[in-house]
C-alpha cells in the first residue's frame, strides 16, 4: 500500500507515462459465475503481516527509514511468531461477516511470507519459526468455507534485478544492472508456487505497478499464466488506471468509487467490472506501535454501506502484532460490524446498487423487488426521493417493521418515516415494488 512521503514522486511518475499505459479493458458483456460471487460477498478482511511487524512502524519502514539491504535483513531472525493461529483468524473473519479473506504474499520488501523455491528470503528459510503461514491459512479458510485471495507485490526492494529501481526503495543498496526479464520470470514463478501449492483461491490482489509504470511488465503473460493455472482466480491490481485487459475486478484504495480524496485518484474511472474498495481499521495498513486512531464500528458500517451503494465490496484490513495475534480494538470492532451484519446483512449481500445514487443522506441498494433505503445521516420525518420507476407495494422500517407511508407528486416519491433511532449507524427503509 501507499505512504503518503512517496506520493509526489509516484504522481510525477505516473503524468510522465499517462499516454504509455497499456490499453483500457473493454467492458464485459456479463460476469462469469466467479465475478457474480465476488459482487455478492460484498465485505473481505485485509491482511496486512510481515516481518516489518517486528518494527512496529508499518510495511513501508524499509523505505522510510531507509534501511539498506543488510540492515532489514536482521528482521527475520526477530520474527517468531508462536502466537499465531490460522483457525482463530479465519474465526474472526467469520464472526465480523467477512465473505473472503485477503493477505500479503509478498509486500514491497520482497519478503515471501509463503515456502518459496524462487529464493530463500522467506518465512521459513529465514526466521526461526519455520512455518508457512499461507498454507495454514489456506487448510483453515478451505475447512471454514471462507474464500482466500492473496496479494502480491510486484515491486520489490530486495531484489537484484528489480532494476532500473522505480521511484521507491532507492536506499536499499542494490546493486546497478539487475536484469529485468529475470525479475519477471522470478515474480511468475513465486506466482505459480501460490496458484499450485494452497489449494483453491479466490484470486490475486496486485500492488506496486505504479513504482515503474512505464516498465514492460508482460502484464498479458502474467495474467494468462494465472488464468491458465486457476481459471475461476480472479486478478486484481491496484495500480489506480481504468482496468487492464485480463483483469477481472477493479479496486480503489481509501476512496469509494467516484470519490477523490486520495492524491492518485483525482480522475478516477469507474469500469462495469467488479468494484472493491479498501480502508483500514485504524489509520495503518502493516502494524504500526503508536496508531490509536480506531474507527468506530458506526464508521466502518458507514463506509461498508456505502460502498454496496457504489456497487462494491470493502475489503477491511488489520495490521496483526508479530506475535501473531490480532490486535484486540481490531477484534473487538470487526465483531461489532458481524453483529450488525446478521441483522440487517439482507440489505447488503447479495444486492446491487439501488435505483437512487449516493446523496447526503445516505444510499439505496437493491435485490429482486426489494430496495433497501439506507439513511446515515438523516434526522427528519420525511424524505423525498427522485420519482421511482416501479410501483412500491409495501414499504416498512427494517429494524422495527413498522410501517412507512409512501406518497407520489410531481416533486418524487415521498417516504413519511414512523420513529426511529437517529443515533444508529443506518436506519434502512425496505421498499417492496412491482410494476408500475
Amino acid at each position: 500500500m501507499r505512504t503518503p512521503k512517496f506520493l509526489f514522486l509516484i504522481l510525477v511518475a505516473a503524468v510522465a507515462v499517462l499516454c504509455a499505459a497499456p490499453a483500457v479493458a473493454q467492458a464485459n458483456s456479463g460476469d462469469t459465475p466467479q465475478q457474480k460471487w465476488f459482487r455478492d460477498a460484498k465485505f473481505g478482511m485485509f491482511i496486512h503481516w510481515g516481518v516489518y511487524s517486528v518494527l512496529g512502524d508499518g510495511e513501508w519502514v524499509m523505505n522510510n527509514r531507509h534501511m539498506p539491504i543488510e540492515d532489514y535483513e536482521t528482521l527475520p531472525q526477530q520474527f517468531n511468531p508462536v502466537e499465531f493461529n490460522a483457525a482463530e483468524w479465519v474465526a474472526i473473519a467469520k464472526a465480523a461477516g467477512a465473505r473472503y479473506i485477503t493477505i500479503t504474499s509478498k509486500h514491497h520488501d520482497g519478503f515471501a511470507m509463503f515456502a518459496t523455491k524462487q529464493t530463500t528470503w522467506n518465512v521459513v528459510d529465514r526466521t526461526p519459526w519455520k512455518h508457512d503461514p499461507l498454507a495454514e491459512l489456506a487448510r483453515e479458510c478451505h475447512k471454514q468455507g471462507i474464500k482466500l485471495f492473496f496479494y502480491y507485490s510486484q515491486l520489490d526492494w530486495h531484489n537484484p534485478n528489480y532494476y532500473p529501481l522505480g521511484g521507491t526503495g532507492q536506499s536499499a543498496g542494490r546493486q546497478p544492472g539487475g536484469n529485468w526479464q529475470h525479475y519477471l520470470d522470478f515474480m511468475n514463478a513465486q506466482l505459480t508456487e501460490l496458484l499450485t501449492n494452497y489449494g483453491p483461491i479466490g484470486g490475486i490482489w496486485f500492488d506496486g505497478w505504479w513504482d515503474k509504470p512505464n516498465a514492460d511488465w508482460q502484464l498479458e503473460r502474467t495474467y494468462a499464466l494465472i488464468h491458465k493455472l486457476q481459471p475461476e482466480a480472479l486478478i486484481g491490481n491496484n495500480h489506480h488506471r481504468a482496468p487492464f485487459p485480463g483483469e477481472d475486478f477493479q479496486m480503489f484504495e481509501r476512496d469509494l468509487p467516484g470519490q477523490t480524496s486520495a492524491d492518485w485518484d483525482k480522475n478516477p474511472v469507474i469500469s462495469k467490472l467488479p468494484l472493491e474498495t479498501c480502508d483500514t481499521v485504524n489509520d495503518s495498513w502493516g502494524y504500526t506501535r503508536g496508531d490509536h486512531h480506531w474507527k468506530t464500528s458506526t464508521q466502518m458500517i458507514r463506509y461498508l454501506v456505502g460502498a454496496a451503494g457504489r456497487n462494491a465490496n470493502l475489503l477491511l484490513n488489520v495490521g496483526p502484532l508479530p506475535t501473531g495475534k490480532i490486535q484486540p480494538e481490531a477484534v473487538e470492532r470487526l465483531k461489532e460490524m458481524g453483529a450488525w451484519l446478521g441483522k440487517y446483512g439482507d440489505s447488503i449481500y447479495g444486492t446491487r446498487e439501488g435505483p437512487v445514487g449516493p446523496r447526503s443522506w445516505g444510499v439505496t441498494t437493491q435485490k429482486g423487488n426489494r430496495i433497501f433505503v439506507h439513511l446515515m445521516e438523516w434526522q427528519d420525518s420525511a424524505l423525498l426521493l427522485p420519482t421511482l420507476q416501479m410501483r412500491v407495494t409495501r414499504a416498512y422500517l427494517m429494524q422495527t417493521g413498522a410501517p412507512v407511508e409512501v406518497s407520489e407528486s410531481e416533486a418524487g416519491t415521498l417516504l413519511r418515516l414512523p420513529a426511529y433511532d437517529k443515533a444508529a449507524p443506518d436506519n434502512i427503509v425496505v421498499l417492496e415494488t412491482g410494476g408500475r
